[in-house]
């Protein structure tokens, strides 16, 4: 019999919560687990997963649900965000129905919800159909009560000082 997995949030406003995702991942790796990463709202090649693809693609999957570029804030949802991300949540039930994976990641996916892309019934759902032994892992910044009611360990990623700050872009190997 596996393990109980437990529900993982990584939220706030501060930079490491997708590489603190990833970090599990690896050492999950190191032990023979498999992870499924659902990556919301990103797309594009990520150092980070350019080297999964090419030493741990057999530990780690990640699949990108996003656009090439972000949603803004205040701008309408548009048919073509939601339909992306419904397609990952759909995938994510899916395999999280398969029972290939020891850890699910759902990366931003405090973002989909924060700016209402998908409705959060869709999210605890996957949350209350969740297998005993699968870790579930939620990331993304503003995650919301009904999230974090639900989780076994949240972490919570606060901003002290960014380089952001005075207009550093993200750079290709530290932050993308």
């Amino acid at each position: 019999m596996k393990d109980k997995g437990y529900i993982q949030v990584y939220t706030g406003d501060g930079k490491g919560k997708t590489t603190a995702a990833i970090g599990l991942a690896l050492r999950a790796a190191g032990r023979g687990m498999r992870t499924y990463m659902a990556q919301f709202m990103k797309k594009g090649d990520y150092g980070e997963l350019l080297v999964i693809q090419k030493l741990l693609s057999d530990y780690i999957v990640v699949k990108q649900f996003g656009l090439p570029n972000f949603h803004c804030k205040g701008e309408p949802v548009t048919k073509e965000e939601r339909n992306v991300a419904l397609e990952g949540i759909n995938a994510v039930k899916e395999v999280m129905r398969s029972e290939t994976y020891d850890i699910i990641i759902l990366d931003e996916i405090n973002i989909l919800l924060y700016f209402k892309i998908v409705d959060i019934n869709m999210v605890l759902k996957i949350i209350e159909e969740k297998p005993d032994h699968i870790e579930l892992i939620l990331t993304g910044r503003n995650a919301p009560a009904e999230i974090l009611e639900r989780a076994d360990l949240i972490t919570e990623m606060k901003n002290i000082k960014h380089y952001y700050d005075q207009n550093v872009l993200a750079r290709s190997g530290i932050e993308k």
